[in-house]
């Protein structure tokens, strides 16, 4: 467990209050960082603060800025910033509660752990997660952390519970702006018996460290390389493009269906035994109305 908790405080349900903290429930992943080196010298490169038409300038010279107009800023001092940050309250007050599926999975930023501050409030923190695991409820409220107010929410997670991040309603782009214009007919049903069945094949629990970031694996070994290579240019090797993929080439839907169920050229057979009927032949127009996004 980290030393420093991200938050300690209340959590607040009515007139009970929660003594908790509140630690990181994941960590950066693998990632391999670059600097930017002067290749005659070996040294790393250095930024400095200019102007345009001034040159470098001093630390002290340097403002905070909000544009109001193309080439017109508002300038902020820093304690200006500083007093309108929202006090550090120490109670996350529970303020309202929706179903354990009602929030778009869009919204969720960030997951903390959430544990009981000492002994004492391990009965009031288990009585509450499991009303929240009884009721099938998310716990919401809103965080001041650091002069910032964040929406959370808080459900249960095995023994303990854990504290979400929500994105503001303006900091999330809405999907029918996207999908709107996509067709709403039904999909084929024997193309769709065809992928159920290649998704019930390759169906098992989910073991996240079964999977890794290749590519970050790859610039490990291409450093490896270098290093032993002692300076020498190295390109790894890149597999072509697999065929059927390039633009342009057009693909039998049903036929790449059934070669991946491993059907061949058959009718796919249900779970009962039966062969299921013959597909059918790709529609010449459709006919069905779309279906309002």
């Amino acid at each position: 467990m980290p030393a420093r908790a991200y938050w300690q405080g209340q959590i607040k349900l009515a007139l009970v209050s929660i003594p908790v903290e509140i630690y990181p429930a994941t960590k950066s992943g693998p990632a391999i960082s670059f600097r930017q080196i002067h290749e005659p010298t070996g040294k790393p490169i250095h930024y400095d603060k200019v102007v345009s038409g001034v040159g470098p300038v001093d630390r002290d010279e340097i403002f905070k800025g909000y544009e109001i107009s193309k080439g017109n800023y508002v300038l902020l001092e820093q304690d200006e910033i500083e007093s309108v940050k929202i006090e550090s309250r120490k109670t996350l007050d529970l303020v309202q509660f929706v179903d354990a599926d009602a929030i778009d999975v869009l919204y969720y930023e960030k997951p903390y752990f959430v544990l009981p501050a000492d002994d004492l409030a391990e009965e009031a923190y288990a009585v509450l997660r499991d009303a929240l695991r009884q009721t099938k409820k998310v716990g919401l409220g809103q965080l001041s952390v650091r002069g910032r107010e964040q929406l959370v929410s808080l459900k249960p997670c095995g023994r303990g519970l854990v504290l979400e991040v929500l994105r503001y309603a303006d900091e999330v782009t809405k999907a029918q702006g996207y999908f709107r214009a996509l067709p709403g007919e039904e999909a084929d049903p024997d193309m769709l018996d065809l992928a159920v069945s290649i998704i019930d094949k390759r169906t098992a629990p989910f073991k996240p460290e079964e999977f890794h970031d290749r590519y970050v694996d790859a610039l490990h070994r291409l450093i490896d390389k270098k290093k032993k290579a002692k300076g020498k240019r190295i390109i790894e090797d890149v597999d072509d493009e697999p065929a059927g993929r390039k633009a342009g080439n057009v693909i039998d839907l049903m036929a790449a269906l059934k070669k991946s169920a491993g059907t061949g050229r058959s009718a796919p057979t249900s779970k009962a035994g039966a062969k299921a009927k013959p597909a059918a032949q790709p529609k010449k127009a459709a006919t069905a109305k779309r279906k309002s996004a």
